[in-house]
């Protein structure tokens, strides 16, 4: 498939760029020049697609800002042609091994004794047959199989005709081992390309070509990591970097890694940012910071946001680097188009209602006073409280009536508790209703969430992995009260249980609490009771008039007239999984639902949860980049809220510049539009397609009315009838535990 194929298929997902002199609007700029950042793709967009591909390249030029420049990684052929490779060793990121089996060499570079394959010993007919393809594996290969032939240096200006060209020349000692000259080759292919940037981590090429190239081409010297010695001055790059006036009689640029900017700790998280920025704009140097990439883990206090990121470098009322090398350029289009100066303005623009999820817990131990603090400190206008009960019959704010979940119950005493309620979960707990409040505030610390840690690695703030303290309703309720809200979210499950098994009435519970805490009275603020059972809606609705939503636990592709109807008896507004909008197929969306304008035009309102910021949580349509994915269901879908792990993230959307521009958006402010990369990919490489989720019916809305509480044996908690109990100080106590809950089936 040819470029003319991948600008057919993303068509749709992509505006023409109008405005982006709007979409700056009149900022200055902290770099050298006082302009806006530059924006590099690393190799095209090489975050989706092979690094110097076609399609990566094509890609960046559609999907970011237009002033977009592309990076090419210059290695030569034995012919002397300079083709774009993200490294001198073609193994990666080729499938040359499958044309030539018996080609692996060793070679020095830079004095490193390296063995693979390399250009150097094929010419450019040899090579032809060669595909590029995915060298990174954690990204998805399924782009592949599709023929992406190696791309000269002119093929890339011909192709793309892009606003900058930047050529790397990485190992220019290397190549004279074949008496072949990178110093030639740059001097004869500036007369028929027009290059703008040169960069090299070897002072004397760069030496060598002063003078002799056209006045507009900038000279770039690469810093490598510190230690590491610069071939021609055998000096550490680290002591180059105290005397950047000697850069400056060769170049007119540093490129260095972002690390030099904002050092990151060994447990990762951000140092006190250098002085190098300061410096090198000093000594009249511009200065890129490389290494940019959406799907890698990122220091901590980044809170796997991209675009954070972005600005931290760009926007932090310090200093501007001039330019951002990345693997994914649409994000630092947007930080510079979009983000820039937010921290001046408290633009809202209304829509979507962000809404917490546990608090900020994605930065803090879900349902603490710290993670509501971050809550409200970072702009959600609903902050949420999923009621439990404890053993002494108190409303608590918890996010799973599981203690294993959130707190550190499995590293206590009361450990020895575990039980599986069929009822609640198929998996072995200790439950709220087990411990007595104090005995959880004086046993227990809370615990946060990382859902994405057992799998993949991705943790969430380490440092306060257990900090912060519980909350009771009241406490949530009197906290919440004075502060800057549009309203509150009670979340209340497992009811019926809570009435038949534990003697609890949790509907008249929350209702009691909110008249003491005085929110019966309360109109600065509104009060959301959300439910996956009608059934405890419905009682809301009789006693109260509070504003009820209707939660969807399943994927469902839309809602049938018949239960639409139902709903609207006892909800206004409905929450449905981000899976039930943007149905995924190994991690490509697939289309987008009818389930949010069927809720919409019933006179529902529709809130997508539960967004987070982890890159391995959105499909690829969103560039591992949240706030593309806030775009999708804000700007693309319309939903009217959010439910979120990350309220910054959603605030910092709705405060963008690019907001209500209409047909003036530029491109990377585009809604993704899905299904377009999954388009894209070779038939054979194409997952097998999944059957449709089904249809929202009439039978599974209703249900019959809460059973009344009652008391049990005397006691309001007591040891539930559906348990099977025991003392499981083992795993193979554990897994009797679970057998027994099986034969209770």
């Amino acid at each position: 498939m040819g470029s003319r194929r991948i600008c057919s298929a993303v068509a749709s997902l992509l505006l023409l760029w109008l405005g982006v002199a709007a979409a700056q609007g009149t900022s200055s700029w902290k770099t050298l020049s006082g302009g806006a950042p530059a924006i590099i793709a690393k190799g095209g967009f090489s975050g989706i697609f092979p690094d110097s591909s076609e399609y990566a390249y094509q890609f960046a030029m559609i999907a970011s800002s237009p002033d977009t420049i592309l990076y090419c990684d210059v290695r030569l052929t034995k012919d002397g042609l300079g083709v774009c490779l993200p490294d001198i060793k073609m193994d990666n990121c080729t499938n040359i091994a499958d044309f030539y089996a018996q080609g692996k060499k060793s070679y020095l570079v830079n004095g490193v004794s390296t063995t693979g394959w390399f250009s150097v010993d094929y010419n450019g007919t040899e090579l032809s047959q060669v595909s590029l393809k995915q060298a990174i594996y954690s990204r998805t290969p399924r782009f592949d199989p599709s023929f992406f032939p190696l791309l000269a240096v002119e093929d890339v200006s011909s192709k793309f005709n892009p606003p900058g060209l930047w050529l790397n020349i990485q190992h220019d000692s290397f190549y004279s081992q074949f008496n072949m000259s990178m110093r030639k080759y740059v001097l004869s292919v500036s007369k028929r390309v027009i290059v703008d940037y040169i960069s090299s981590p070897e002072a004397s090429f760069l030496t060598s070509l002063t003078g002799r190239l056209s006045n507009t081409t900038k000279l770039v010297f690469r810093f490598l990591d510190e230690a590491a010695l610069e071939p021609s001055t055998n000096q550490t790059y680290g002591s180059m970097l105290t005397n950047l006036t000697f850069v400056k009689t060769f170049a007119s640029g540093i490129l260095v890694p972002k690390k030099y900017i904002w050092p990151v700790s060994a447990d990762n998280y951000l140092e006190p940012y250098t002085s190098i920025v300061d410096d090198a704009h000093k000594a009249g140097l511009e200065i890129y910071a490389a290494d940019f990439a959406n799907d890698v883990v990122l220091s901590y206090n980044h809170s796997y946001d991209p675009l954070a990121e972005s600005l931290s470098y760009i926007d932090n009322g310090v200093f501007s680097v001039d330019g951002i090398l990345t693997d994914f350029p649409v994000t630092p289009s947007m930080a510079v188009g979009c983000f820039s100066n937010l921290n001046k303005s408290n633009t809202d623009h209304g829509k979507p209602l962000i809404i917490s999820h546990n608090g900020a817990s994605g930065d803090y131990p879900g349902c603490t006073d710290l993670a509501y603090q971050k809550a409200v400190d970072d702009g959600a206008d609903v902050i949420d409280c999923p009621v439990q009960v404890t053993k002494d019959g108190i409303p608590i704010c918890m996010g799973s009536i599981n203690l294993m979940d959130g707190t550190t119950v499995g590293k206590s005493s009361f450990a020895s508790q575990t039980a599986v309620i069929k009822d609640i979960e198929s998996v072995v707990g200790v439950f709220t209703f087990n411990l007595t409040w104090d005995e959880m505030v004086n046993s227990l610390k809370p615990k946060i969430s990382a859902p994405f840690f057992s799998t993949f690695g991705l943790d969430r703030n380490p440092r306060y992995r257990n900090s912060g303290n519980f909350m009771r309703l009241s406490d949530f309720l009197d906290f919440s009260k004075d502060k800057d809200l549009s309203g509150i979210m009670i979340s209340v499950e497992h009811a019926a249980f809570m009435a038949e098994e534990l003697g609890f009435d949790v509907v008249d519970a929350v209702i009691k609490a909110l008249d003491i805490s005085g929110y019966h009275n309360q109109t600065a603020q509104k009060v959301m009771i959300q439910s996956t059972n009608s059934s405890v809606l419905e009682k809301f609705k009789q006693q109260t008039k509070y504003d009820l939503v209707y939660m969807v636990n399943e994927d469902v592709r839309d809602v049938a007239a018949s239960s639409l109807d139902d709903i609207k008896k006892f909800a206004v507004a409905v929450s449905v999984d981000t899976s039930s909008v943007f149905p995924a197929n190994h991690q490509f969306t697939t289309n987008a639902t009818n389930l949010v304008q069927s809720l919409q035009k019933a006179g529902l309102s529709v809130y997508a949860y539960t967004l987070m910021n982890e890159f391995i949580s959105q499909p690829y349509d969103f560039f591992s980049d949240a706030t593309a994915q806030i775009n999708a269901y804000a700007r693309g879908i319309g939903v009217n809220g959010l439910i979120t792990d990350f309220p910054a993230t959603a605030r910092r959307y709705k405060s963008n510049s690019c907001m209500n521009m209409g047909k003036k958006t530029p491109n990377f402010m585009a809604p993704a539009h899905p299904g377009d990369l999954l388009q894209i990919i070779s038939k054979p490489a194409q997952p097998p397609a999944l059957a449709p989720a089904p249809l929202l019916t009439e039978a599974d809305v209703s249900e019959p009315p809460l059973p009344a509480a009652r008391l049990i044996n005397g006691s309001t908690a007591p040891a539930p009838s559906s348990t099977c109990r025991m003392q499981t100080r083992a795993p193979v106590l554990v897994a009797l535990a679970m057998l027994c809950a099986c034969l209770l089936l």
